[in-house]
């Protein structure tokens, strides 16, 4: 019998870890290949990990709940002539690193046993680039983020450790780390810490602890707000001819493709058009570089019926027509609202699309989805007396109006390239070609 390591495998571009949910196979349990053994959930997307071949679980390396990085061994599996339940007397020796990804992933693991011991040198501690950005903006010096009580994998401080802290300090100050001091000019001086708004419960009020995902959410927001300094700019678009072209084919379009017409297709093939023509507002930000997207990977946010949100991605929108454009919205969200979304099909995004209108909002503002630099919101449509232009003079007519918000990080998208966009949006969309065949 030979053994194999099951690593954690990659969840999607952004993704680094992911927390161990429940193991559904337990050692000593044969196994075949392709069958969930175990299930993880990514700040993305809950998923299983499949069982690489036939044989047996000989060992489980991590337990429920643990912070796991990619590429991580999670489990030992038998395989081949006699495998059995017997399981190593000792865990395997950590992999050695093949390339600088793998040693970056590597430097992030500690020893199980090192879980119970107290870090307290940078030197010897890994922290994630979101860790380190939370700690530079709330002014937490590097013998702070040193004595912080870590609750990830080998004693990792993960996001909640450094919010949690951030919360606490306030009320009382952080424990000196067991650092040898050396001689300074002066003492280092941080930031005074943000005080926690007190807040009062009443007899009445009902106290409801946050799911995973909407703690997910939260930090992620709270992490773009702190990120990108937003700017939203604003349209008004005339969608009349896009209304009315809908109603006249929608019933033809959904017996030829199989598929419905919403509303969200043509927006989005608005938006790759003008993202073509301002190819800078498909981009991320890198430290002091800018990463010019060759792909048009659209993301549009999804309402969940457990009231959190996601954002699946379509991806090379701009090589798909409106039939596939549609075809992929429907199928997505779809599979959005029962769970069924892949790794991949929520991550890599390079603009995003979301739709307030659907709840009956005119208008928004939308935070970017990091580490995008845009976000559009598209607002209900409604009947409104407008302004109409002819060669023959000006009159009052009702049409259908539609508010487009468009939020970007002014860090790299000024006022004039921002507004430039939404309303090239916009006339795209008032341009619609009423004799469109579908």
């Amino acid at each position: 019998m030979s053994q194999i390591e099951l690593l954690l495998p990659k969840m999607g571009e952004s993704v680094a870890e992911a927390t161990i949910i429940k193991w559904v196979k337990k050692e000593g349990d044969a196994i075949t290949a392709d069958e969930p053994i175990i299930e993880i959930a990514t700040d993305k997307v809950d998923s299983e990990v499949p069982a690489p071949e036939d044989g047996v679980l000989l060992k489980c390396l991590v337990k429920e709940g643990d912070v796991v990085a990619v590429g991580q061994p999670i489990a030992l599996i038998g395989i081949g002539a006699g495998s059995s339940a017997t399981a190593p007397a000792a865990a395997p020796a950590a992999p050695v690193a093949t390339s600088q990804a793998d040693a970056v992933a590597a430097a992030s693991i500690a020893s199980p046993l090192a879980a119970a011991v107290t870090v307290s040198s940078s030197e010897d501690r890994f922290y994630s680039p979101l860790v380190k950005s939370i700690a530079k903006t709330e002014g937490i010096s590097q013998s702070e983020l040193d004595a912080i009580a870590g609750s990830g994998q080998g004693g990792r401080v993960t996001k909640s450790d450094i919010l949690n802290y951030i919360t606490s300090r306030s009320a009382a100050p952080a424990a000196a780390p067991a650092v040898k001091q050396e001689p300074v000019a002066a003492p280092a001086v941080s930031s005074a810490p943000k005080q926690k708004a007190a807040i009062s419960v009443g007899g009445n009020d009902e106290i409801i602890e946050m799911d995973r995902m909407r703690k997910l959410i939260a930090d992620h927001m709270v992490m773009s707000k702190q990120t990108s300094p937003h700017v939203t700019s604003y349209v008004e678009a005339d969608v009349t001819n896009i209304v009315l072209w809908r109603e006249k084919y929608k019933k033809q379009f959904e017996q030829k493709e199989r598929t419905k017409l919403t509303f969200t297709p043509i927006f989005i093939e608005a938006l790759v058009k003008a993202i073509k023509d301002f190819p800078m507002i498909n981009i991320s930000v890198d430290g002091d570089k800018i990463i010019k997207r060759g792909d048009i990977n659209m993301g549009m946010a999804t309402a969940l019926p457990s009231g959190n949100l996601i954002v699946p991605v379509i991806r090379n929108a701009d090589m798909l027509n409106l039939a596939g454009i549609a075809k992929r919205v429907n199928d997505l969200a779809d599979r959005a609202r029962n769970n069924k979304l892949t790794p991949d099909e929520i991550s890599g995004g390079t603009y995003t699309i979301t739709n307030v209108g659907s709840f009956g909002n005119v208008m928004g503002t939308p935070i970017i989805n990091q580490p995008q630099v845009a976000i559009m919101a598209v607002g209900a449509i409604r009947k409104k007396p407008a302004v109409i232009e002819t060669p023959s003079g000006d009159f009052i007519g009702i049409r259908h109006m539609m508010f487009l918000s468009h939020s970007y990080d002014h860090r790299v998208v000024d006022g004039a390239l921002g507004g430039q966009f939404v309303r090239r949006v916009a006339d795209y969309l008032e341009a619609w070609d009423m004799n469109r065949e579908v």
